[in-house]
């Protein structure tokens, strides 16, 4: 049977997906974030195939978070939570997006989109809506076990070894 889905783009919440979802405090206030390990490289793998975006709800930290995320050259928007399947109507029909998240309110999300992910330390709401799950926990390598199914199950699996 074919796969009927065909995914235009592929969105992601930062925080508690791409990070390990601590804030980081000091005595000025919220200072640092902890970015997983290969993910940014599993990001450039996929990025042929799908246009990837990323969405934060965090107003205090965005600015550490745009900054990350302009260096790995990918676009990123400030979108409340709460807000996200709206923003994501303004901009794509939903049947096409996957979406990727971790918190209560990306279930919402997960229910309206054409493919959803979570990571295994998500919200149970978002577990139980999301078609995968990986198997690791974010801002630990779980963004790159996404990207890696995507790519099998939508595209062209990767293979490491092929060349060897």
């Amino acid at each position: 049977m074919a796969n009927l889905f065909n995914p235009k783009v592929f969105i992601l919440d930062v925080d508690g997906v791409l990070t390990d979802g601590g804030f980081y405090y000091s005595e000025e206030g919220k200072v640092l974030k902890k970015f997983g390990p290969d993910d940014n490289d599993a990001l450039k793998l996929l990025a042929p195939f799908i246009e990837i975006r990323f969405v934060s709800g965090d107003k205090r930290g965005f600015n550490i978070t745009k900054r990350r995320i302009k260096d790995m050259k990918f676009q990123i928007d400030l979108v409340s939570t709460d807000k996200r399947i709206e923003w994501i109507r303004t901009k794509y029909n939903p049947q096409d997006v996957i979406y990727m998240g971790d918190g209560i309110f990306d279930s919402i999300v997960m229910k309206q989109v054409g493919y959803s992910i979570a990571t295994s330390d998500s919200d149970e709401f978002a577990k139980r809506t999301a078609k995968y799950v990986t198997k690791r926990v974010g801002g630990n390598r779980a963004v790159a076990e996404a990207c890696l199914h995507i790519m099998s199950k939508f595209f062209v699996a990767y293979n490491p070894l092929k060349d060897l």
